[in-house]
C-alpha cells in the first residue's frame, strides 16, 4: 500500500505502523512506550502525528499505516498536543532530574558524583569532576558561601553534607601532591558532557564540539582583564581548549579581590598562589603591574587580539566609558546568553574588533566566588565558540524535574543508600580541613539524590525539546518516593515510572516466573511484582534488558561509579 507522509511517498507492507512507515523515510517520531520487537498499546501519546485525509490525531507508534494516507509529523498543533502529553506524564512523576545540592550551586558542579568517588577514596577522580565546572576548588573550598548545603536533602535529617570542605579534600589529597596532573600539554581534551550555568541557565555542550587536536596548529590569543576568581577560571578552561590566555593586571601579584580583599586567616595565601601557579603552568601568561587604559586598550588589545574578556571585579563607569562599552545599573551590559558585550568600531583600526566578553562582578556587583568562576567558564566557553564559528555560544535550557522537599515518611527510603551518621566534623576545625578518613567518611553519607539516567532518560529529552512544564497539571499533594533495591544491580524507584508497560512485555516475554505486572486499578495503579513479591525475583533473568529499554530513570543499575554503569 502507499501513502504519504510529510508530503513524501512510501510503500509500506500490510500491519506496518505510521511510525514503522516513517523510518523507511527516515522520519523520527518521538515516542515513551514504544521499543522495537516488543509488543505494546499506545500510552504516552507523544508519537501523534495528523492524518490530513481525515483530520484525526493518531499515536503513530499503534496505528496501522493505510492506503492513501496523507500523514503529517510536524505542525504547531502536533508539537501542543505531544507538550500537553509530556506534561500530564510530568504531573505524576516524582523525582529529581539533578540532585538539588546540583541545581544551587551557581557552577552546577556534579557534587554527588564527587561525593561517590571520595567514599571510594578515589580523590583524583573525584577532582576531575569537579574541575569539569570549577576551575578553583581549593580556593573556593575555603571561601564558598555553600548554597548547595542549604539545599542538601540531608539537611532536615541529621545535616547536611560538608560539601565545600569535601571539595577542599579532593584538591588537597590531589592537587598539592601531584599539581601537574591538570597540566594540559596541548593534547586532545573533549569538554564534559555536563552543564554549566550562565545567569541560572544550563548550557549543554556537545561532546564533540571541543576537541582539540594535539597537532593543529591553530592557536587563538585571548586577553583577559583581570587576575581574580573570573578571570582565572577563564584562563583555566582556554588553555584546556587549546588557546592561549593573556592576563593583564594593574597589581604587582595576581589574585584580584582574592589577594586584596580576603583575608590571610580566610583564604590562606599558599592555596590561592598553588591554584595561580598551576594555570601559569598551564601555558597561561601573566602580565602584572599593567594599567589598561584607553590608548592600551584600542592599540594592544583590540589590535593583537582574537578575543577579549574583562573581568576586573568591579563595577567602574570609567571601564565602560574608556572602551566604549554600553552598561545598565547593574554593570557592563552583557547578553544574558553569551555573556558577550557590545564595542562600537574604532576608526582607526583596520580590521573588524575582537568579540569582548564580560564576567563576575563587572557585570553584577557582589557576587559570589562560585558564581563569578561560573561565569569565568562560560565567558571562555562563549570566546572558544566564537573563534571556531563566528558567532558566541548560546545557552539551552535543559528540562530539570523537581519534586521539592522530602517529607518525613521518605527519609528512610533515601537513608537506604548512605550510613546513618551526622554530619562529621574535621579535627582540625574548618581551616584544617579534612583528613582522606574523615572526607571519605563525610561523602559516604551523600543519599545519591540525583537521577541515574540524567543523559538517557526519554521523558527529560522530549520534555526538554518540547518545552513542557512539569507543574501544569500537578495536583495539591505528590505521592511519596520509594526505593526497592533488594535486586543485585537493579534500583526500581515506582515515583518515576510512566506505565510504559515495556518492562512488563520483557519479562512476560523472556518467562521470568514472576516477572513484573500491573497491580491497582485507575489512578492508582502501578508496576510492581505481583503477590507482593520483590524485584530480585521478578529479574531473575531480565535485569540488564529492562533497564536499558526503561525510558526513564525508574529502573536503573544499582551501580554508580562503575564506568560501564554510568549513564552516557
Amino acid at each position: 500500500m502507499k501513502l504519504k507522509i510529510d508530503h513524501k511517498e512510501v510503500e509500506a507492507k500490510e500491519g506496518t505502523s505510521i511510525m514503522q512507515a516513517a523510518s523507511l523515510l527516515g522520519i523520527s517520531i518521538p515516542a515513551l512506550c514504544y521499543s522495537e520487537g516488543i509488543e505494546h498499546h499506545a500510552s504516552c501519546m507523544i508519537c501523534m502525528v495528523k492524518d490530513l485525509n481525515s483530520g484525526r490525531l493518531l499515536p503513530a507508534c499503534e496505528y496501522p499505516a493505510q492506503e492513501g494516507m496523507n500523514i503529517q509529523t510536524h505542525s504547531h498543533e502536533i508539537h501542543e498536543a505531544r507538550r500537553e502529553a509530556l506534561e500530564l506524564l510530568l504531573s505524576d512523576h516524582v523525582g529529581d532530574c539533578e540532585a538539588p545540592c546540583r541545581r544551587s550551586c551557581p557552577a552546577f558542579m556534579d557534587i554527588p558524583e564527587m561525593n561517590r568517588l571520595i567514599a571510594a577514596g578515589r580523590f583524583e577522580e573525584a577532582l576531575k569532576v569537579v574541575r569539569e565546572e570549577i576551575a578553583l576548588p581549593l580556593i573556593l573550598g575555603y571561601i564558598c558561601p555553600a548554597p548547595c548545603e542549604k539545599a542538601c536533602h540531608r539537611a532536615g535529617i541529621d545535616g547536611a553534607l560538608s560539601i565545600c570542605l569535601l571539595k577542599r579534600a579532593a584538591s588537597l589529597e590531589t592537587d598539592l601532591v601531584h599539581r601537574t596532573s591538570y597540566i594540559v600539554h596541548r593534547t586532545s581534551y573533549i569538554v564534559p558532557r555536563t552543564s554549566y550555568i550562565v545567569h541560572r541557565t544550563s548550557y549543554i555542550v556537545p561532546r564533540t564540539s571541543y576537541i582539540v587536536h594535539p597537532n593543529s596548529s591553530i592557536q587563538h590569543r585571548i586577553a583577559i582583564i583581570g587576575t581574580g576568581p573570573s578571570g582565572l577560571a577563564a584562563a583555566f578552561y582556554l588553555q584546556r581548549l587549546g588557546h592561549q590566555a593573556v592576563l593583564f593586571d594593574q597589581h604587582k601579584e595576581a589574585g584580584g579581590l582574592l589577594r586584596y580583599h580576603i583575608t590571610e586567616d580566610k583564604l590562606p595565601r599558599q592555596a590561592l598562589d598553588a591554584e595561580i601557579d598551576m594555570i601559569r603552568q598551564m601555558g597561561a601568561e601573566f602580565r602584572l603591574n599593567t594599567l589598561i587604559t584607553k590608548e592600551f586598550f584600542d592599540n594592544v588589545l583590540l589590535k593583537e587580539f582574537d578575543a577579549i574578556i574583562i573581568a576586573t571585579g568591579r563595577e567602574d563607569n570609567q571601564i565602560a566609558d574608556d572602551f566604549g562599552l554600553e552598561q545598565d545599573e547593574h554593570g557592563l551590559k552583557v547578553s544574558r546568553t553569551t555573556l558577550e558585550a557590545r564595542i562600537h568600531q574604532p576608526s582607526d583600526i583596520s580590521h573588524p574588533a575582537p568579540a569582548i566578553f564580560a564576567c563576575g562582578n563587572v557585570i553584577r556587583k557582589r557576587q559570589m566566588a562560585v558564581r563569578s568562576v561560573a561565569q569565568g567558564k562560560a565567558a571562555a566557553l562563549s570566546a572558544d565558540h566564537f573563534l571556531r564559528t563566528g558567532k558566541p555560544g548560546v545557552a539551552h535550557h535543559l528540562f530539570n524535574s523537581s519534586f521539592g522537599r522530602l517529607t518525613e515518611i521518605e527519609f528512610e527510603e533515601y537513608l537506604k543508600e548512605s550510613p546513618a551518621s551526622e554530619r562529621n566534623e574535621p579535627e582540625k576545625g574548618f581551616m584544617g580541613g579534612f583528613t582522606a578518613a574523615e572526607a571519605m567518611k563525610e561523602a559516604a553519607r551523600c543519599m545519591n539524590c540525583d537521577c541515574r539516567k540524567p543523559i538517557s532518560c526519554k521523558l527529560r529529552k522530549y520534555a526538554t525539546e518540547y518545552q513542557a512544564h512539569q507543574k501544569r497539571f500537578a495536583g495539591p499533594e505528590r505521592k511519596l518516593i520509594t526505593k526497592s533495591l533488594q535486586h543485585e544491580f537493579v534500583v526500581y524507584e515506582a515515583e518515576k515510572c510512566i506505565k510504559c508497560g515495556t518492562c512488563v512485555e520483557i519479562t512476560k516475554t523472556e518467562g521470568e516466573l514472576r516477572g513484573l505486572s500491573y497491580v491497582g486499578r485507575g489512578f492508582d495503579v502501578r508496576i510492581s511484582v505481583p503477590l507482593g513479591g520483590s524485584v530480585k525475583d521478578a529479574l531473575i533473568r531480565t535485569g540488564e534488558k529492562v533497564i536499558e529499554a526503561c525510558p526513564t530513570g525508574a529502573l536503573a543499575y544499582k551501580i554508580r561509579t562503575d564506568e560501564k554503569r554510568r549513564d552516557i
